[in-house]
């Protein structure tokens, strides 16, 4: 289990949980909006929790979306395959609307062509692990290798 390491220091704590709050928000808007990454800010949400406060990590690990995601990537540092797909997805509908309405301002298609390939990139080379997460868990999936 993923134990909570909380900072001695009571200012660093709230520093931490207004960190993980916002994070958190964004991730929740990211679930609707497609611009938005939701696994990320999840990631950096669950990790200011554990800086910040014992019940809200725990809450947080507990959640039934939001558990299984901070789990498998605290265990085996690995996305669903379905989240890694979902977001590169999301990714290119969003940035090839974005390049289409700048049609007419070359540099800034070009700059977010350059972003897009580069998050794009990014999000591919992070390791899927077939038989992690809510499918596994609740047994509709295959074992994890040993």
């Amino acid at each position: 289990m993923i134990e909570p390491r909380l900072h001695e220091s009571r200012a660093m704590r709230i520093a931490y949980w207004i960190g993980g709050s916002v994070a958190l928000a964004l991730g929740i808007a990211g679930v609707f909006l497609p611009v938005l990454p939701t696994t990320p800010f999840v990631l950096v949400a669950a990790f200011c929790y554990s800086r910040a406060s014992v019940k809200l990590h725990a809450k947080l690990l507990g959640h039934r979306l939001f558990g299984p995601l901070i789990r498998e990537w605290h265990e085996s540092r690995t996305i669903p395959p379905r989240a890694k797909l979902a977001g590169l997805t999301l990714m290119a509908v969003s940035f090839s609307w974005s390049i289409y309405v700048l049609r007419d301002r070359p540099w800034l298609q070009a700059s977010l062509l350059l972003l897009g390939v580069v998050l794009a990139t990014w999000l591919a080379r992070i390791p899927s692990r077939r038989g992690v997460g809510p499918a596994a868990a609740r047994g509709r999936g295959p074992a994890p290798p040993d």
